[in-house]
């Protein structure tokens, strides 16, 4: 129980900006890390949808409560899954060789290609939040974070990974993560059509920028973890605005 403890507060304070009473680093815990970031997506998930209820309950302005429901998931990361995506898009796009690609992903310099791509991540997700201040059901807030988390830890597990990637030596749990993204799969349907179906959106856009980052860079990291998070709540949360018109 003690190292799930362990784990739990590694995953929080790494790939979490909110506060875990659990502190400290235990090697032994680092795979127990990993499978613990679908709960840490669930977290953030309803604190999502409580943001999303205060901002209806306070009655903001469309445009205001949009930004804030827009800003919420990025501000509640640390803008961590931000990060890799904007890394990863410089790689792809750079369309150089693979070692080129590999150490642009590498590189603290940020490129115009990522920079036009976190723009218009930001353009379309502001804009689904914008018609769901008003109406629509927020419940698939609370799920997305987590499936799109289950679809990375799947992800990580099963792909081969980079040989500089933290998670080279990892040892690999995929029933526990599979067993998850069919609980909150199955939850969301039983919640709503329209939840369930912004969930499979979540899956099918993680499974497509997936298969691009995958297949650019040959190999997976943390980096293609928090691009296809991205690209996958994109998705879901865009779905989700088109079925509660």
């Amino acid at each position: 129980m003690k190292l799930w403890l362990y784990g739990l507060g590694m995953c929080q304070s790494m790939f979490c900006a909110l506060p875990f009473p659990w502190h400290g680093w235990e090697e032994k815990a680092r795979d127990r890390m990993l499978l613990c970031l679908p709960i840490v997506g669930l977290e953030i998930g309803l604190l999502w949808w409580g943001i999303g209820a205060l901002c209806r309950y306070l009655t903001l302005p469309g445009l205001l409560g949009a930004a804030v429901l827009c800003a919420a998931p990025y501000l509640l990361t640390g803008f961590m899954h931000l990060d890799g995506f904007m890394d990863v898009t410089d790689a792809v796009r750079s369309y150089r060789s693979l070692e080129r690609r590999r150490e642009i992903l590498k590189d603290s310099h940020v490129g115009s290609f990522a920079v036009i791509g976190v723009a218009l991540v930001i353009l379309f997700q502001y804009s689904a939040c914008a018609g769901l201040t008003a109406a629509g059901d927020l419940r698939a807030l609370v799920l997305i974070p987590a499936v799109s988390r289950c679809c990375s830890v799947l992800a990580i597990q099963l792909l081969p990974p980079m040989q500089t990637s933290q998670y080279a030596h990892r040892q690999v749990h995929w029933v526990v993560p599979s067993l998850m993204l069919a609980a909150a799969s199955g939850f969301g349907f039983w919640l709503s059509a329209v939840t369930g179906l912004a969930l499979l959106a979540v899956i099918a856009g993680f499974c497509l920028a997936l298969l691009r980052a995958y297949r650019s860079l040959q190999g997976m990291n943390g980096d293609i973890s928090g691009y296809c998070i991205t690209l996958g709540e994109l998705a879901g949360l865009c779905a989700l605005a088109i079925l509660c018109r």
